[in-house]
């Protein structure tokens, strides 16, 4: 088993630990979602369609899949604390390239800032999370990781609020019709707006690295490192990752729900602002945007309360299913109705990324860590949202979400059948009873 080193005070250096790993998740659940408005304000500055402002998301998620590998290598040379630093540092410089981006007014300088910006989340996010989890005892590693991203949560909830007034707010866009109408110089403008609000998160990652440096993080038992190359072994002599069913089908599940989350989240402000929906500004549509990340966050908490008592297999099936139907409300429908609808989808989506993951781990042993490697590197599925800006442009707004509800369609299925621990075969097994 593995088990922390045992100091005097290390209880106390941990909990401090806790609390500044914490404003590191907040920053990057801020930074992530803060592309949510960015998409909508890039949409209208560059004059795009739907596909090519969703190059925002492709881009960034592009990320995930390019360095998670690469990443995992830099925390085995660095350490964690050498990797966090390195991943706020690059946060920091990726943000800044956003002020020569729209100095230039070249979209193609925003992608590569994005993709930079991904990069470094993604080492955060491959240092972090197992930080987190070998600080203390394994015993209670599930509370303290629920608890940390719950700030990362509150980080996805305020940044959509920070974009409406540092970004939208200052901008001459206003609604789905007035963007076409801003001239070239309006729009030069409104693309320097960016400057601002990326400038501040720059110095905020900057004074945070200088933090993690000077703060003395407990250090790891290296005895955690021999159990894991033990796992390393035993996974050689278990067969292969993949003949087990619940990581088969929950990888595709991982990559699907990245879909929704990411093509209703960056959709979500240009779909309130039509006419035939919120007839509002952007920066009245953003405050929206934070009721649906605040529904994912407090959904989080109530599902963690629930699934001690409903089986996670149930509740995923449950609200993939409530997903799809509020998904029917938003295209049948208009006005507040449609809005609301697509709103709660960020309820249903609070549950789903960890309940999925964690039941595509179940019952791995020695091959645990590997399965979790490919569950990570399926959150690059956000990068397949353009498709929805593609389904947008041929077919409308309102009927793109026909993709999401095709997803959650998939996710039902894994509830029920697809998430059953057992093996694969040439003729899949039933679940188990």
């Amino acid at each position: 088993m593995l088990s922390s080193v045992r100091k005097p005070g290390a209880a106390t250096s941990s909990v401090a630990a806790l609390a500044l790993l914490a404003s590191v998740f907040f920053m990057w659940g801020f930074a992530t979602v803060l592309n949510d408005i960015l998409v909508p304000h890039l949409k209208a500055a560059f004059s795009l369609n739907y596909t090519a402002s969703l190059l925002v998301q492709f881009c960034f998620y592009l990320g995930y899949l390019v360095i998670s590998l690469p990443a995992s290598r830099l925390v085995s040379a660095l350490g964690y604390k050498g990797a966090v630093i390195l991943g706020l540092v690059g946060m920091a410089v990726s943000c800044l390239l956003f002020i020569p981006a729209s100095a230039f007014f070249s979209y193609g300088f925003f992608l590569v800032a994005l993709f930079l910006l991904a990069a470094a989340i993604t080492l955060l996010q491959v240092a972090a999370n197992p930080y987190v989890v070998v600080i203390g005892d394994e015993a209670s590693a599930s509370s303290r990781l629920t608890m940390v991203q719950a700030f990362n949560s509150l980080g996805t909830t305020l940044a959509p609020l920070f974009g409406g007034v540092l970004i939208f707010a200052r901008s001459h866009e206003d609604n789905a019709a007035g963007d076409a109408a801003a001239s070239l110089t309006q729009r030069v403008q409104d693309a320097q707006m960016v400057q601002l609000p990326y400038g501040l998160i720059a110095i905020v990652l900057l004074i945070m690295a200088v933090i993690v440096w000077r703060f003395p993080l407990p250090a790891i038992d290296p005895g955690r490192h021999a159990a894991l190359e033990h796992g390393d072994a035993g996974r050689a002599a278990s067969g292969s990752v993949w003949r087990h069913r619940n990581l088969f089908w929950g990888v595709p599940a991982i990559f699907l729900y990245m879909i929704c989350e990411i093509g209703i989240g960056s959709t979500l402000v240009n779909f309130i602002s039509q006419k035939q929906i919120g007839n509002m500004s952007h920066a009245e549509a953003a405050h929206y945007v934070a009721f649906f990340w605040g529904g994912a966050m407090a959904g989080r908490f109530l599902g963690a309360a629930l699934m001690r008592r409903v089986s996670p297999h149930l509740l995923l099936g449950l609200v993939s299913l409530a997903g799809a139907l509020l998904i029917l409300v938003v295209i049948a429908s208009s006005g507040p109705v449609a809005m609301w609808a697509l709103i709660l989808t960020g309820l249903c989506h609070s549950i789903m990324f960890p309940t999925i993951f964690s039941l595509g781990i179940a019952e791995l042993g020695p091959q645990t860590e590997q399965g979790a490697g490919w569950l990570i590197m399926a959150i690059a599925g956000g990068a397949a949202a353009i498709f929805q800006g593609v389904l947008a442009d041929r077919i409308g707004l309102s009927l793109s979400y026909l993709l999401p509800f095709a997803c959650y369609l998939y996710l039902v299925f894994y509830a029920r059948w697809g998430s059953v621990p057992g093996t694969r075969s040439p003729v899949l097994q039933e679940p188990r009873p």
